[in-house]
């Protein structure tokens, strides 16, 4: 009997000593990536850092990329689609936080990861988003240091739904709430997220108030849109603040010539890529510490746009 268990032990010795076989990396076969807007340089960037991301994975994965328009139900068809489709990993811009959440749920019954990028999710396995709320607030503490806490602000606010669109008019809020010789004169109103929407909006106002002194956009495609129409009409007395920092308003700050003074910078390339990361991660059982990771902003102003290193250098 002693021999018997003297001869099991070193067999087991010896197994441990070989150690167990790792299972090999599951596999990133394909990637669903849902965004707002296809037209937005800001999600064009997300999809090209992931695709970019995911191929170095696995430089043969297969990739479907689509935009919802903001719309739940075009979101809701891409969702379905992926899960028939069977992919890996859903990257997610959620049209609706609470809204999605049934559609994640059959996701992940299905064994598909999904990470959310831009805005949360309910029901995501992770988050990766700009800290939205201190974007919303560093770009309105420009506002009030520039009028020194005097004169009427307009929050042009975007589609209903996006966490995003919340947490920077909050931010927004949080600073004029300080300051109450800030007049707000409008703050819930839909420039769309677009330049369309955000010149729209901006002539609707300028008809309506004789006197705005700033306005604060959810993005700076909305920014543009508000800047091409307060100079169309002459009214050269307001600034433009707004969330971004895309190309397009490294431009118009470089120019000196457009009402845009600055704009709180988003890092849509290390967004994709950490999601794709942690998503990739999670495909392999390896959670990350934290479901919801939140990306610092910057300020970005004439004076320091020499230092800012804009999307198109990443």
């Amino acid at each position: 009997m002693r021999w018997r268990n003297k001869v099991m032990m070193m067999v087991l010795t010896g197994l441990l000593a070989c150690g167990v076989q790792a299972d090999p990396p599951q596999p990133l076969r394909s990637l669903g990536i849902s965004v707002s807007s296809l037209s937005n340089p800001f999600f064009v960037a997300i999809v090209k850092a992931a695709e970019a991301k995911a191929r170095k994975i696995n430089p043969g994965v297969r990739i479907m990329a689509s935009g919802s328009n903001y719309d739940q139900a075009t979101q809701d068809a891409q969702l379905v689609n992926f899960i028939k489709q069977k992919v890996s990993m859903i990257l997610l811009v959620a049209v609706n936080p609470a809204a999605v959440e049934a559609m994640i749920k059959e996701a992940k019954a299905a064994g598909i990861v999904v990470v959310a990028v831009d805005v949360d999710a309910f029901g995501a396995d992770a988050v990766v988003q700009t800290d939205n709320r201190q974007a919303g607030r560093i770009a309105c503490e420009h506002i009030a240091t520039t009028l020194k806490g005097q004169g009427n602000v307009i929050i042009q606010s975007g589609p209903i739904g996006p966490s995003s669109v919340v947490e920077r008019v909050a931010g927004c809020h949080e600073v004029l709430k300080t300051n109450p010789n800030l007049v707000v004169l409008s703050d819930n109103e839909d420039g769309k997220a677009s330049r369309w929407g955000g010149r729209v909006l901006m002539q609707a106002h300028l008809a309506r108030y004789p006197r705005i002194d700033a306005v604060f956009t959810i993005n700076d495609q909305q920014a543009i849109g508000a800047d091409i129409s307060a100079r169309e009409k002459g009214r050269t007395e307001l600034m433009i603040v707004s969330v971004d920092g895309a190309p397009d308003v490294e431009d118009a700050l470089r120019s000196g010539s457009s009402l845009i003074r600055a704009t709180a910078s988003q890092n849509p390339h290390l967004m994709a890529e950490k999601a794709i990361e942690i998503g990739y991660g999670l495909l392999n059982g390896h959670a990350p510490a934290q479901r919801m990771i939140l990306l610092p902003s910057q300020l970005v102003t004439r004076d320091n746009l020499h230092q800012y290193r804009g999307w198109t250098s990443q």
